[in-house]
């Protein structure tokens, strides 16, 4: 095969169009997925007197997702390596409708644990699928760039799960249901409808893409396999399994339970916290406040993971942003003040979410694509983890205190505990990346 050699000017137009053609739909999927996922959130403030349920226990209904979630993470990411992106992503969308969908008949506490969980064994492996996918399209040096855009689908879901779950439980109450119970349902249903559509649009490897000409197939076939080798020759793990035995593997799975504690533990409890802080305020009115922080979580997060991109660094562009979270999330417990609390939630957003970029580069450091299946499902498996203990903890300490002063005090530890773990990576392998790209520092 003769080598294609692509100026930057002409790489950088290629990066673009694949983006163009893979992130909005998939950052739509994510959106659905994070918008099924987070939702109880704002259920809350109807459920939560509905079903008799208190604040530690709606911690541990909002977290006992991630138990599930972590248990069929790693054998989900398997499967998708098997069989596809396009069959498998598919199959998560359909199943994790349904249970959300099946959640607004829940009768009492049990029903909601019970299909918590099954939510969480549903969607297991959806994220790490994607961020496993976009190995097969995008070069290292482009990768933080794309997971940001990626992940504004999160801070976009925040965005409009706010309004729309608020209008849903205030405007929608038909056939006797309240109108928590119909928030799921409305909310549940495009999973579904995405899941079949998922089958026809997804293209599962490059080349598959009839969006690609012959030459920029083979210059991108050529440069991620290129890649892999040098990753292989770097790691020196060529079993899959052999990742469990990985260090850094699960020093990085530390980092990112760091992460997904803060942006959990904060943003399932944003909409009490508000409602505390404006009781008259009507539900509407919360979701529509709620969506201010997440604004600013997406400008923070592109500009950081383009700015990291730019510089090809990586340790202090991930670090250095959560640290933040630690000041702005102490600030909270100091004030009372409506306008003053907001932007402190802005701030911490801001800050938690700027993490996640950057963050997805490092795992490429030690992973090659034959270990990148298992490793990246274990990193975001034992991290999500986070995802049950910062909610459940925010409501034991509220039970405890009576405040959620002590919780924020909670997750600002965590905060500070990423920034520390992300800078104890030694700073040669981090610059690795630089060299791997055939960028020098």
């Amino acid at each position: 095969m003769t080598t294609i050699n692509f100026t930057e000017e002409r790489e950088n137009q290629l990066m673009s169009k694949i983006r163009w053609k893979l992130v909005p739909y998939v950052m739509l999927l994510y959106i659905v997925a994070m918008l099924d996922r987070v939702n109880i959130g704002f259920a809350a403030l109807q459920m939560n007197k509905d079903l008799g349920i208190g604040a530690s226990t709606f911690g541990m209904l909002a977290g006992i997702f991630f138990i599930t979630y972590f248990f069929f993470e790693v054998p989900s990411n398997v499967i998708m390596h098997k069989v596809g992106a396009r069959k498998w992503i598919a199959r998560i969308l359909v199943s994790w409708g349904l249970v959300t969908v099946v959640l607004a008949f829940a009768q009492n506490v049990t029903h909601v644990a019970i299909l918590r969980a099954l939510l969480g064994a549903a969607e297991a492996g959806f994220y790490p699928c994607i961020v496993l996918y976009f190995t097969f399209w995008f070069p290292t040096k482009h990768f933080a760039k794309t997971m940001s855009l990626f992940m504004c689908g999160m801070a976009l879901a925040n965005i409009v799960v706010g309004p729309i779950s608020s209008w849903i439980m205030e405007n929608v109450v038909w056939m006797g249901l309240a109108g928590w119970r119909w928030m799921f349902i409305v909310e549940g249903v495009p999973a579904i409808i995405l899941g079949i559509v998922t089958l026809f649009v997804m293209v599962d490897r490059p080349d598959q893409a009839k969006f690609l000409n012959a030459e920029e197939k083979q210059w991108l076939i050529a440069e991620l396999e290129r890649e892999h080798v040098a990753k292989q020759l770097k790691v020196k793990v060529a079993n899959k399994w052999e990742v469990f035995k990985n260090s850094r593997v699960w020093h990085l799975a530390f980092c990112y339970l760091c992460y997904v504690l803060a942006l959990y533990g904060l943003g399932m409890w944003m909409p009490q916290i508000l409602k505390n802080l404006a009781k008259a305020m009507s539900l509407s009115n919360i979701g529509l406040i709620s969506t201010i922080p997440y604004i600013f979580a997406i400008i923070a997060m592109v500009y950081v993971a383009k700015r990291s991109d730019a510089a090809q660094e990586r340790r202090y562009h991930t670090a250095l942003p959560i640290g933040i979270a630690f000041f702005s999330l102490i600030g909270l417990t100091m004030t009372d003040n409506l306008m003053v609390s907001m932007l402190l939630l802005c701030v911490s957003q801001a800050a938690i979410y700027s993490f996640v970029g950057t963050f997805w580069t490092l795992p490429n450091l030690y992973l090659s694509e034959a270990t990148a299946a298992v490793g990246i499902a274990i990193i975001n498996s034992f991290g999500n983890l986070g995802g049950f203990f910062g909610p459940y903890m925010v409501g034991f300490l509220k039970d405890a205190t009576g405040s959620t002063n002590a919780g924020m005090y909670f997750l600002a530890s965590f905060a500070i505990l990423g920034t520390i773990s992300v800078l104890a990576i030694p700073k040669k392998e981090a610059a690795a990346e630089s060299l791997k790209s055939g960028i020098s520092e």
